[in-house]
């Protein structure tokens, strides 16, 4: 299963800033889990509260109440794709330069921050953390441009890749999105109040309003005088996620200026089209692939079940390496309906493979409730290539689907039937398929990939995987 990017929330004119973003990260927990961390500014001050772990571990009633004061904050929930995993890189970062101090959370990936970080270090730069995110701070400071928003957009004309910011300063916000448009970023109003997130769950739990994605490069600033618009002056060809529909977005949320759960549908009957089953039933790999599950029965007639139920509240369980059951792991996560399965053929929609473990062991364990046959199908095509812009694949080596055929992969998910959605299929589902990065499936990147990109840790070698 892949690994989500990072969540990032901003709220403006609001006196429960900190409280609202703190929400707002809750409902983004779902795009990262290592760590957590809400910056705000009093309007002279700008505190900064950081954690391992949850939202709901890392802040204290203190925090919020207390420390955490002022009508500006952003917010970020982390998982790391550049940089160790360690405080140091918790997010939002906050630092002190000739503009004053300014705090930043980002999600996506800059493919060239390596480089970038070379050249300042040359130079006699020192850097604290292994992140990213860092190195745009430092080309912040760097700049010569007279006003803070001009330095930001000259350190975003430097960096490729994919990015969505959140800047904070003593009295302002600021937001700004890739000229490519990798990652989403939602603009809303909460009554007078401005707010940014990477998805609109995190504005439906503060019942504020929707208003529209921030275009691909654009930047707002929000103050005291309102929002203005301005440009990073690149222009690039639309490259907009498309796993962010198949999965890593949640869906109830409005990304892309689309509904994650109507997509997600449309998946699912176009793979229904493309690839009938005869069978009894239709279940889903909770919870992911729940909404293409739904359109796959709708449009094939088979009757859709609840036939795994999944479990929470799994952690690190410290049992693995000494359990003789093979099928234990999955297990602590997945338990079938009793019932649902004896004697049936069923058919099970699974959002996308990676390496394919975890799927195997799900349908050894259907076959162990009784179904008489299991048919696979993915709601999306196969994932052939390495990703560079936040997904947590780093090499071809990593994926089932590089090296497997389709029918070889059957076999060894010891799947009665296998199909995966086609390209041309998944992008029928979207309304402008031009605007749409398939690199994953297709090996068509849209920016030049150093040869030697990868997800070690600048300093220390650490892979992320």
């Amino acid at each position: 299963m892949m690994k989500e990017f990072c969540g990032i929330f901003g709220i403006c004119g609001d006196v429960e800033a900190a409280r609202r973003t703190y929400l707002g990260l809750y409902a983004l927990q779902h795009r990262g889990q290592e760590s957590s961390g809400i910056a705000a500014s009093d309007g002279s001050k700008i505190t900064a509260c950081r954690g391992m772990g949850l939202v709901r571990s890392v802040f204290s009633k203190e925090d919020l109440f207390d420390r955490l004061r002022g009508t500006i904050a952003i917010g970020h929930n982390r998982y790391s794709t550049t940089g160790c995993s360690g405080l140091e890189n918790a997010q939002p970062l906050l630092t002190k330069f000739k503009g004053g101090q300014i705090a930043a959370a980002h999600n996506g990936n800059i493919i060239n921050a390596r480089e970038l970080r070379a050249m300042m270090e040359e130079g006699g730069s020192i850097f604290q953390t292994t992140s990213d995110t860092e190195t745009v701070l430092h080309l912040i400071a760097r700049s010569r441009k007279e006003t803070i928003e001009d330095m930001i957009i000259d350190a975003l004309s430097q960096v490729d890749g994919a990015y969505c910011f959140v800047f904070l300063t003593a009295n302002r916000l600021i937001a700004a999105r890739d000229p490519r448009g990798f990652r989403p970023l939602c603009l809303g109003r909460k009554d007078d109040a401005v707010v940014v997130a990477s998805e609109s769950c995190a504005f439906d739990i503060i019942d504020a309003e929707y208003l529209r994605d921030l275009e691909p490069g654009e930047m707002i600033v929000v103050d005291e005088e309102g929002v203005r618009s301005r440009r990073v002056p690149v222009i690039h060809d639309h490259s907009f996620c498309i796993f962010e529909y198949i999965y890593f977005s949640r869906p109830d949320s409005i990304i892309f200026g689309d509904k994650v759960d109507k997509i997600r549908r449309k998946l699912g009957k176009q793979l229904a089209k493309e690839a009938p089953a005869a069978a009894d039933l239709v279940i889903a790999i909770p919870h992911s692939a729940n909404t293409s599950a739904l359109g796959y029965a709708r449009s094939s007639g088979i009757p859709f079940e609840i036939g795994l139920i999944r479990n929470h509240y799994v952690g690190r369980t410290f049992i693995e390496p000494l359990q003789q059951e093979r099928d234990l792991d999955v297990r602590i996560k997945f338990n079938p309906v009793s019932g649902v399965f004896k004697g049936k053929r069923v058919v099970v929609v699974e959002d996308s493979i990676v390496r394919g473990t975890t799927l195997k062991q799900i349908i050894r364990l259907l076959r162990g409730a009784g179904a008489r046959e299991v048919h696979v199908r993915v709601s999306s095509p196969p994932v052939k290539s390495p990703c560079f812009y936040g997904i947590d694949i780093s090499t071809s080596t990593e994926l089932i689907a590089a090296s497997l055929s389709v029918d070889e992969i059957r076999d060894h998910l010891a799947a009665d039937s296998m199909a995966y959605l086609s390209v041309e299929g998944m992008l029928k589902t979207v309304a402008r398929k031009s605007d749409y990065c398939t690199a994953c499936f297709t090996g068509n990147y849209p920016t030049a990939v150093p040869e030697d990109f990868h997800k070690n840790c600048f300093g220390c070698g650490e892979r992320k995987l």
